[in-house]
């Protein structure tokens, strides 16, 4: 029998499946710090892992709902992202696959919880000196096209 976890985040069997949601409000896009690793106390999306039977849309809604208390209509599909991490060794440390969505915020003030920090609605042509996720820039500046082109 194998040792390999098949439901570890941490030395992953395979690539873990994910969503994360631009979510928009007044032209600004809700970001949270994470709170765990990888890149604990950086502002990202909020999201998290698909679950079984559940569509990726489905996924985006429900996390933005359980990490930060927010609902959202969403708009449509941004891109997907990647995260590999290796550690010193060179093993695969954490690999998610991300199915980003963007959204407009519909209801809910958003609050800090265990997965998303501190919370930030911030312009996504104004990110310079804030401490982003890798290749949060450019995702972000493809769905404010994509909200703006929604209105």
């Amino acid at each position: 029998m194998s040792d390999v976890n098949l439901n570890s985040r941490i030395y992953p069997a395979r690539p873990l499946l994910a969503v994360s949601v631009a979510c928009f409000r007044d032209g600004k896009v809700l970001l949270a710090t994470r709170t765990r690793p990888p890149a604990q106390g950086a502002l990202t999306l909020p999201g998290g892992l698909v679950e079984p039977g559940e569509r990726l849309s489905e996924a985006a809604v429900r996390e933005l709902r359980e990490e930060v208390g927010a609902e959202a209509e969403i708009i449509g599909f941004n891109a997907h992202a990647e995260r590999i991490d290796r550690d010193p060794g060179g093993r695969i440390k954490h690999h998610y696959v991300i199915a980003s969505f963007v959204a407009r915020w519909t209801a809910g003030e958003p609050q800090p919880g265990p997965e998303a920090g501190e919370i930030v609605w911030a312009d996504p042509n104004a990110l310079n000196g804030l401490p982003l996720t890798a290749g949060l820039r450019a995702l972000l500046r493809r769905a404010a096209r994509m909200i703006e082109m929604a209105a």
